[in-house]
């Protein structure tokens, strides 16, 4: 299947580079994105991240990945769970992720790989340091065993050996000097690809290797139009963090650099947003502090798994509550809607735009009942139509069924912020209190990022403390 589908383009890597990376290519925040796929000793489906910045990448593949075990099995057997059925998880993630990139419509998907897996490598020394990768995670994997045995005598916790070995010699010249493009219409040939080249996966490059894939299969024309700035790089050139539209980007299939729903204009500038509700949702402590809002289609996603974003890390807090996440009602979607129409955000809208909030939300919106209804909403014929008025007039006391008590489970891949440095889930158990909570929030951040969507939730962690954003 592959004679005529590999190949290499030396202008589309080039225009990655320069959308990831901008003019230049710090090898010091290049190394610190230099690393595979790899999970944890600890908990056989969580991935560990070795430095920060990359986590724009894997926290999004863990969300889809807890999307895949939310729906095959239940959470008290994931720690028996196989090391091969976790890459194949993650295999399945991948192939999700590049599917939303590549769009609905006639979809065409690239993977970048390095050619060294392929006969007749032009690097050979590549080639043996890939096999030696491989052979690396089975002896890593039989070490890991042992280690488990040995874990509570020792305080201090070790990446896997495979991470501190990669980092050696990376280098982002002979990188990108070796990247090669496998295209393919199919996405089963996309899992069968994956499939036979896991190691790349695991590979020192195996998170670049993806985020590139991702960003051939969007097109780099494509998120330049997306993206607020389509001169800003991707990739911040001095701390190494990935940018919201990059975030976007792996989270929703769109490089967008808002997350509010829909576009919205203001003045003659047009602010993108997200446009449908997505499978993933995204909580960001920045909301409570008003450097950004965050839309009803990532705070209510199809499945209970929120990315989480702090000021400077990103991590994952899932539930095996399905029913936080139920269907939208009608006076949501409507409030949706009406925020649609209101670009300034000030929960008005011109008077003459009811017909059309009317007829997007398939209501009655004939020229002479608008006119009628539009007299009643604004009866001080002010020009203007309240979002309050609005919906106690078309959809009053309208109330969704949501449990008071539920658990929610925290994952972040970063060694360090996790207690004893083991990199686990956290179990909580949430409380919806009859009263909004107060006057706590700025010495809790994850407490605060939590009442961004439940202002009334309080958590005990079964660690007895509150776990990291950072």
């Amino acid at each position: 299947m592959a004679e005529n589908v590999i190949q290499y383009d030396e202008e589309v890597f080039r225009s990655i580079k320069t959308l990831l990376w901008g003019s230049n290519v710090k090898e010091d925040v290049f190394k610190r994105w230099a690393q595979g796929f790899y999970f944890s000793s600890d908990e056989p489906t969580a991935l560990i991240q070795a430095e920060g910045g990359p986590c724009a990448v894997i926290a999004p593949v863990q969300a889809f990945i807890l999307k895949q075990l939310l729906s095959e099995a239940d959470i008290s057997t994931w720690r028996s769970i196989s090391s091969h059925k976790c890459y194949q998880l993650l295999v399945r993630a991948t192939v999700e992720i590049l599917k939303q990139a590549a769009g609905e419509k006639l979809p065409k998907f690239s993977i970048v790989y390095m050619n060294c897996k392929f006969p007749n490598s032009e690097n050979e020394d590549t080639c043996r340091l890939f096999e030696k990768v491989s052979e690396i995670h089975k002896e890593e994997e039989e070490e890991m065993n042992v280690e488990r045995k040995k874990s509570d005598k020792r305080n201090e916790r070790t990446l896997p050996k495979e991470i501190n070995e990669d980092s050696k010699d990376v280098n982002s010249d002979d990188f990108h000097s070796h990247l090669r493009l496998f295209t393919t219409n199919f996405s089963e040939q996309v899992e069968e690809f994956l499939t036979e080249m896991l190691d790349m996966l695991k590979h020192r490059y195996g998170v670049l290797l993806l985020l590139y894939s991702v960003i051939v299969t969007k097109g780099v024309p494509e998120i330049r139009v997306e993206m607020s700035d389509p001169l800003e790089s991707m990739i911040d050139s001095t701390y190494g963090y990935g940018s919201q539209s990059l975030i976007n980007l792996m989270l929703t299939g769109r490089a967008v650099s808002h997350v509010w729903d829909y576009d919205q204009t203001i003045g003659d500038l047009k602010l993108r947003g997200v446009d449908k509700q997505n499978p993933i949702g995204f909580l960001a402590l920045l909301e409570y502090l008003r450097y950004c809002e965050v839309g009803t289609f990532l705070k209510s996603p199809s499945h209970p798994i929120w990315v989480l974003g702090s000021e400077t890390h990103l991590s994952v807090l899932f539930s095996t509550e399905k029913r936080l996440v139920s269907p939208d009602t009608p006076a949501e979607q409507a409030k949706r809607v009406f925020r649609k129409f209101d670009h300034e955000g000030t929960n008005f809208i011109p008077a003459n735009l009811l017909q059309d909030v009317l007829a997007e939300l398939g209501l009655v919106a004939d020229a002479e009942y608008v006119d009628i209804m539009r007299k009643k909403l604004d009866s001080e014929n002010l020009g203007i139509i309240l979002r309050s008025s609005f919906m106690d007039e078309f959809f009053p006391e309208e109330t969704r069924s949501c449990p008071d008590i539920f658990p929610l489970y925290h994952y972040n891949g970063l060694s360090r912020s996790n207690k004893e440095s083991k990199v686990m889930y956290r179990k909580g158990q949430a409380v919806l209190l009859e009263c909004t909570i107060k006057g706590i929030l700025e010495s809790n951040p994850m407490l605060t990022v939590l009442q961004t969507k439940w202002p009334r939730i309080e958590v005990q962690w079964d660690i007895g403390q509150n776990p990291s954003l950072n």
